[in-house]
């Protein structure tokens, strides 16, 4: 097709996607005080200290090796994995 005649290139004419979305987390929603509902508790963050064992949804069984502010480091025998708080998928032994 010549350039200029406002017709667009076939790959986009076919609708392909050119770039992959971001799925984006929910907001949270804040509370109103002329609200009815009760407002949703704060969950509580588990605390973890070095020589823990932990069990990690995805990783499995571990020791805590390493503990920050808002992370901790975890050996899970093969390899090490720094989780990020809060902890949702990571328990206390």
């Amino acid at each position: 097709m010549p350039s200029g005649t406002g017709w667009a290139s076939p790959s986009v004419a076919r609708g392909r996607i050119r770039e992959v979305m971001k799925s984006r987390s929910a907001a949270k929603r804040r509370h109103l005080a002329s609200s009815p509902f009760k407002p949703e508790p704060t969950p509580e963050i588990e605390e973890f200290e070095v020589g823990d064992r932990v069990s990690h949804d995805t990783y499995g069984l571990g020791r805590v090796v390493g503990v920050e502010e808002a992370a901790v480091a975890v050996d899970f025998g093969s390899h090490q994995v720094r989780v990020t708080s809060p902890f949702h998928k990571m328990t206390k032994l």
